[in-house]
């Protein structure tokens, strides 16, 4: 319905993206030395070296009972480097991500949320044996009843090179297949027990169909022998799970109700026993993956007490920290001082790496990785320049920041580069740290200070 003066006006949207969506891994070469610029990381190749060396004794389970500390000024890139490093160790290795304050905001006490923490961050690899049905697709035909009630229902043709066979499908799998976008000639395979259906490629005899298929089309050899075969699968899952499915009535559901509370230790001695008898008969063995806390500084001495402890156990997870803080930082929940906020003997137990501040080629580079991940295509020359000075002058992080407001405000202008003048109509709107500063000094007798009763002058 058209409205007598009315106009059209497209309204923009804004895709939400992480600080560190643009992050693939840690840009090495085979022998460990970092890129100037790969896999989203830019400088700092010191300690993406070394975080290199961190990823392949994890791989090889030669670091169990230590940790890692990255410690560094802010926004100089340690968070980047750890998530890297989980993006390096792959979705297999279980990488929990945490931060120290979390510890202390749960409903139970802090070294349960440090257990389940670190438990959540050791997997178990279940080998088990299945029988799957595997084979090339010839076609498959779906059945709705002609009143529109009931389940659909069909068949699919399954061959190998020696044998062909035709089998009932089911809603489910009916509902997985199209998902898929399963088409005859694609080379399925078909869980028994489950029902999973999983499509493992196009057949090489269809190579000629040119147009059924795209240059991200996985070519694969029609499968031999029998289509009924026994394969022996394997999945990972972590600890936690497992503590939680046994800790309640409702069991696998457990794990989507949100906040799992407090476990009883005699839930986790019975998961501990059972694990060891699967280990024992080689059904599955243990995964040590990563916890990553990040602000370390905000631990208090129970905790660094706790992990001490826990690191020294066969089953511990490597255990990575960062901080920002220096030498004169004092150990939450005491008055000693000691380098980072963290207790002598538990930095005698870490790997140290060290980031140091960008320089201002590092942060241009990172800025337009950046401008990539969020989807601003132009930016002018001198705008750039400009924002490279303002990180420089502040930091890296408010600089990004700057760089979306401007990226709406030129938009809205209906221009599709970004000017030197949005980023200085954006940082008039915004302020950095130090003109905050400058802001509560000059208004500090306006502002409501932090002071306590006994400090104000009646």
């Amino acid at each position: 319905m058209e409205i007598p003066g009315a106009t059209e006006t497209a309204v923009p949207t804004v895709e939400r993206v992480s600080a560190h969506s643009h992050i693939r891994g840690l840009g090495l070469d085979d022998k460990l030395n970092a890129r100037e610029e790969s896999q989203g990381l830019v400088g700092q190749k010191t300690a993406r070296k070394s975080a290199g060396i961190i990823v392949k004794m994890i791989q090889a389970g030669a670091i169990a009972g230590r940790g890692i500390l990255i410690a560094g000024p802010p926004a100089s890139g340690k968070t980047a480097i750890a998530m890297a490093i989980s993006r390096e160790l792959g979705a297999d290795i279980p990488f929990t991500s945490v931060s120290g304050s979390e510890f202390f905001s749960h409903e139970f006490n802090k070294t349960e949320s440090l257990t389940q923490s670190m438990r959540k961050s050791i997997g178990l690899r279940i080998q088990e044996e299945t029988e799957l049905v595997e084979g090339e697709v010839v076609e498959w035909v779906v059945e709705r009843p002609t009143d529109g009630t009931g389940d659909k229902v069909g068949r699919i043709t399954l061959k190998t090179t020696d044998m062909e066979a035709e089998y009932d499908l089911g809603a489910k799998m009916i509902d997985a297949m199209e998902a898929d976008k399963v088409t005859p000639g694609d080379v399925i395979s078909i869980d028994k027990a489950s029902g999973k259906v999983t499509k493992l490629g196009r057949s090489w005899s269809k190579t000629r169909d040119y147009d059924a298929q795209g240059p991200g089309t996985r070519l694969v050899e029609t499968p031999a022998g029998e289509l009924q075969k026994r394969k022996h699968v394997s999945h990972t899952v972590n600890l936690h799970e497992i503590d939680v499915i046994n800790s309640r009535a409702q069991g696998f559901m457990a794990l989507f109700s949100g906040a799992t509370g407090e476990i009883n230790p005699e839930v986790r001695q019975s998961v501990d026993k059972k694990v060891a008898e699967w280990r024992e008969e080689g059904r599955a063995t243990i995964v040590p993956g990563v916890l990553f806390i990040d602000e370390a500084h905000m631990l208090d001495i129970e905790c660094f007490s706790f992990m001490n402890r826990a690191m020294e156990q066969s089953t511990a997870p490597i255990i990575i920290m960062a901080t920002n803080r220096g030498e004169n930082t004092k150990i939450r929940g005491t008055d000693t001082v000691s380098p980072h906020g963290i207790p002598a003997d538990m930095l005698d137990r870490m790997n140290i790496i060290i980031t140091k501040p960008y320089d201002a080629a590092d942060i241009q580079k990172i800025l337009q990785l950046r401008a990539d991940a969020e989807g601003i295509d132009s930016i002018d020359e001198d705008a750039m320049d400009y924002l490279v000075t303002i990180g420089t002058e502040t930091s890296i992080r408010y600089a990004m920041q700057l760089l979306t407001t401007a990226h709406l405000v030129a938009r809205r202008d209906n221009m599709e580069e970004i000017q030197e003048e949005h980023f200085v109509k954006c940082r008039d709107l915004f302020l950095d740290v130090r003109r905050s500063e400058e802001f509560c000094d000059q208004w500090e007798k306006e502002l409501i200070t932090g002071n306590t009763v006994d400090d104000v002058e009646m």
